[in-house]
């Protein structure tokens, strides 16, 4: 069967509209009668999938204004800026501890010397938080952007969807149940226990908000929403249930925990979970192209040759790993996920092959900026991470909410 877009017949004036759609006698059509009486949606997809394919043509990017050479430069505009934003935060505390001594110290080292307090300081306590920061904040902007992709809408974001919620309970039963109920599952992981357990809660949360949600391959937007609401009260009480058979030590962790924190960084526990995060963000990015098919609609995307069941298989598990890794790690970091992803898509566009990686920069940047704030604003003691990105993000997901129902014009 071939499909022909709408045309007007040669030589017919005035022509009606069942008069725009016409087949040649001699190119060997075979599909008998009109194309509108399609009723397998063949051709609509067909036309979809030339409409899909023509949005990526030279031609059609230059009408629109291309993007993509703005998408580059903000991708290496957002490198630069995360190195600089890591010396910033190398230098950022409450103890005097330099950065650059300590750079001056590895090029010149007959020149410089550095006390072994900032040597503890730089290496031991800045660094490995640093490097934690980075992950956990690409990690999470990652997941979000592909949420967002996956169900094909903008509010979707593991925190507020019940995917956290379930990473946060896996994670406190290994805290508190680790050394009695849990212990043959420590005895088999060791220090990767907390982040697998994570993960299996944050995997089972994910496939049951998409089992829930889902209905003949349609996403309902109230409906996951309404189980995301569901789900996360559900890993509350929980959650609450643990945390009332947790001992006195195991409470003042948990509270802290449960706030957001970089503060209990260590190497130990980069090598635990930093596998798992990188993992996750060096696969999402295979997934891009497959989401920009499947924003056409599931039934488009099959026709366009996207394994659409595949897709979202290795989107919940990529979005699980990251999450599940970074709660295990960091506790309740909210809004990173869907704060980043918006203000990235005001400049540079959907297009989710620049959308990835260009999430995962900000994304490390704006938790390196915020662990530098809570590091600062209230030196010597700490303020939770959490509270600064919840104080920032809580504002930005009104503003996201008022300006889709036109009430903002902004």
């Amino acid at each position: 069967m071939k499909c022909f877009r709408s045309v007007i017949k040669p030589g017919v004036k005035n022509a009606k509209p069942r008069d725009r759609l016409h087949k040649p006698e001699d190119d060997g059509w075979s599909g008998g009668g009109d194309v509108r009486q399609d009723r397998g949606g063949y051709c609509r997809a067909m036309l979809k999938r030339n409409e899909f394919v023509d949005t990526f043509s030279d031609e059609a990017r230059h009408k629109r204004g291309d993007r993509s050479n703005t998408a580059r430069a903000a991708i290496g505009l957002l490198a630069i800026l995360l190195v600089l934003t890591m010396l910033f935060s190398l230098t950022a505390g409450a103890s005097d501890a330099s950065a650059l001594g300590l750079v001056k110290h590895w090029l010149f080292p007959s020149m410089e010397e550095l006390s072994q307090r900032d040597r503890i300081i730089v290496m031991d306590i800045r660094l490995p938080r640093i490097i934690l920061g980075v992950l956990i904040g690409a990690g999470l902007a990652v997941s979000g952007a592909v949420m967002q992709g996956l169900f094909r809408n903008p509010l979707a974001d593991p925190g507020l969807i019940g995917i956290s919620s379930g990473a946060s309970l896996g994670a406190v039963s290994v805290i508190v149940l680790g050394g009695s109920v849990l212990a043959p599952v420590a005895a088999i992981f060791g220090i990767f226990t907390l982040p697998v357990v994570a993960f299996l809660g944050s995997l089972i949360s994910t496939f049951l908000l998409h089992g829930i949600a889902t209905r003949r391959g349609q996403t309902s937007v109230a409906t996951m929403l309404l189980a995301g609401i569901a789900l996360t009260a559900l890993g509350m009480a929980l959650t609450g249930a643990l945390i009332y058979m947790a001992d006195d030590r195991q409470l003042r962790d948990l509270t802290f925990w449960q706030l957001g924190s970089l503060a209990g960084a260590t190497w130990t526990k980069i090598a635990a979970s930093g596998p798992i995060i990188a993992l996750a963000l060096v696969a999402a990015p295979f997934l891009a192209r497959g989401l920009n098919g499947l924003a056409l609609g599931e039934a488009s995307a099959n026709h366009l040759g996207i394994p659409v069941q595949r897709l979202k298989n290795i989107a919940i598990v990529t979005v699980a790993a990251a999450v599940g890794a970074s709660v295990a790690m960091s506790g309740g970091i909210g809004f990173v996920g869907i704060v980043v992803p918006h203000l990235l898509r005001l400049v540079i566009g959907p297009d989710n092959r620049y959308l990835l990686p260009a999430s995962a920069l900000l994304g490390a940047i704006l938790l390196l900026l915020a662990d530098a704030v809570s590091r600062t604003i209230v030196a010597p003691a700490e303020l939770p991470i959490g509270i600064v990105t919840a104080l920032a993000g809580a504002p930005f997901f009104l503003w996201i909410l008022l300006r889709r129902r036109g009430i903002v014009d902004l």
